[in-house]
Order: structure tokens, then sequence, then C-alpha cells
């Protein structure tokens, strides 16, 4: 397979607008079925979750599952289950990020905890895991239980590793790179490996599923770290300079501080030890001139690569092609 067929698609690149219109009939089950699963008789559950839920995400997780399925020929109806339940895992792993970290603003508004406190976002995230494990039962597949049981399971050891890793200057990039893999691309592996499972492909075209998801997941969280020093915040929707204020070490921080001077490894050093902005220009002085956001975009890209090369696997259709987009928006994306 030469390096052009693995880099772009069978025909033309259809466009982000183009691939929502491809799931848009889908999507619109999946969005009323996540209000219908959504409903408690107790109100502050149905309040708390329809803010969170509608409160402007990119369904990308749920995006995902739609079009695995339909590129593998799927031609029933519990992708729509199953694109809901991604999304509930994905929220209640939000909510509960949220609080951990102490954020005030996600997607350009208020973060839950901040409008309605700690404990009503953990309880409800608590819910939303619980609601996505009863509509797995519905489904009644164990492989695909199994699956999305580990994802969830290891996305929980991810937060760990994370908070492990939290004011550790001396985290290293493959630390860096396993909390990624766990917390936030394992959603998007189980999320692509689904639509091989629905339709019985055999194993290694079901791996090169998951390894599509895997490789787009991580470009996706590395672009976010990114654009955690090089987006607006409007553009963002949300505060940044927040994983320095929280004493993360993203890579773009990690790079800098490899790389920069020794003045500017000591500020970095002190910035994720402590936590908080005090230097916050000088550092992110010192990450645009290191080259430490042109790393960080250059190695989310050979994960995009790697995700393209994965689809081989596939039949050619608009499907597939639409795949083929949803990775590079991954590097693309300015929000």
């Amino acid at each position: 397979m030469n390096q052009s067929n693995a880099t772009a698609p069978s025909s033309a690149r259809p466009g982000i607008e183009t691939l929502r219109s491809l799931v848009r009939e889908d999507m619109q089950q999946v969005d009323e079925l996540i209000e219908r699963r959504l409903y408690s008789e107790v109100g502050l559950i149905n309040q708390l979750g329809h803010y969170i839920i509608n409160s402007g995400g990119k369904r990308l997780r749920p995006a995902l599952v739609l079009l695995s399925a339909r590129a593998c020929g799927y031609q029933g109806s519990q992708h729509i289950e199953l694109a809901a339940i991604i999304e509930f895992i994905h929220t209640a792993t939000l909510l509960h990020d949220d609080v951990v970290d102490a954020s005030k603003l996600r997607r350009g508004h208020q973060t839950a905890n901040q409008r309605w406190g700690n404990e009503a976002s953990v309880l409800v995230g608590d819910f939303l895991y619980s609601r996505a494990f009863q509509m797995m039962v519905d489904v009644g597949s164990i492989r695909i239980m199994e699956v999305l049981s580990d994802a969830t399971n290891v996305i929980a050891e991810g937060e760990v590793q994370q908070l492990l890793n939290r004011h550790d200057p001396e985290t290293t990039q493959e630390r860096y790179l396993q909390v990624i893999r766990n917390k936030t691309a394992k959603l998007f592996e189980a999320a692509s490996q689904i639509g091989a499972i629905l339709t019985d492909r055999p194993p290694a075209e079901e791996q090169a599923l998951a390894n599509y998801g895997l490789h787009i997941g991580t470009a996706f969280q590395l672009i976010d770290d990114v654009l955690d020093y090089s987006a607006s915040a409007d553009t963002l929707g949300k505060n940044i300079g927040d994983d320095l204020a929280e004493g993360k070490p993203t890579l773009p921080l990690l790079y800098a501080y490899w790389h920069g001077s020794e003045q500017q490894a000591e500020q970095i050093a002190e910035a994720i030890s402590q936590g908080g902005l005090t230097n916050i220009d000088a550092i992110s002085e010192a990450i645009e001139s290191s080259g430490a956001i042109a790393y960080t975009a250059a190695l989310a890209q050979e994960q995009v690569q790697q995700a393209m090369q994965a689809l081989q696997v596939l039949p050619v259709s608009a499907h597939r092609d639409a795949m083929h987009e949803l990775a590079a928006f991954a590097v693309d994306r300015q929000y």
C-alpha cells in the first residue's frame, strides 16, 4: 500500500459538514434516545444531566460509533443505543473530571460543579455510568459489554495516573502518553471497535478499527493540550492555562521544560510543582520559542497517519472517507 493511499480517502475529502450529514439521521435518533434514557424521577438528575449533555459537545465519540458501524456495512439499529451509551460514559467522565480539577468553565459555559456543586456533579455522573450499563444489558452482547466495561475501567485508571503525574515536573513523555491513551483515547478506541463487533468482522479487522480509534483519540488530546496554550478562551470554550494552573505536566509544557533555557526550565518546574498562573506569560513564551507547539502537533499528525493506515481494512465507502476526515479534524481543529 503506498503512502498516498494511506493518507487520503478514496475521493476528495468530504469536509466536516459532509461527515455530519452522513450520520445526521442516525445522530437524531441518538439524541432522541439520550433524551429518553436520561429521564429520572429525581428532578436534579434531569436538570443537571440535560445541562451537561446539551452544552455544546462535538459528539465525536457517538459519531464514531455510527460511522464505524456503517463503514462495516451494518444495517441494524443497535448502533444507535451504543452511540448513546458512549456519550453517557463520556459525559460521566466530564462531570467527574471537572470536580477533580475544580474547573469553572467547559465549552464556554459554567461547569455543572460550579453551578450545582461537587456532590451533585459526582452523583449525577454515577447515575450516567449506571444508566449506560443498564443500556448495555439491553443490547445483549457479551463481547460489547466486555469492551465497554474494560474501557470504563481503563479510563478510571487513567484518571488516577493523571492525578499521580500532577505537580511532577519529572513526568516522562511515555507517562504522559499513557495517561492520554487510558483517559481519553480508550473511549475512542471502544467506539470505533464497536462497528466491527456489530458486523462480526474478523479479529484482525476488529483490532484495526480499535487501533484507528486509539490513534485519533490520542491525536485529539494532543491537540487539546496544544490549544490550552495557543487558542483563545472564546474559541476553546475553557480557561486558557487551566492545565498550568492545575499543575498538569502536558507535553507542550514538558517539552519547553526539556528544551528551554535554564531560567525557563526553573519557571516551568516551579509552575508544575506549585500550580498557578504567576509566570504564565513567560511560560507561554518558553513554549512558543522552544518549538513545543510544533513538536506536539507533529506527534498528533503521526497518530493521524497511523489511524488512516488502519482504515485500509475497510471497503471503500463514503463512511470510510468520513472516518478519514474525522481523523484529519482531530488535528486541524481550532476548538
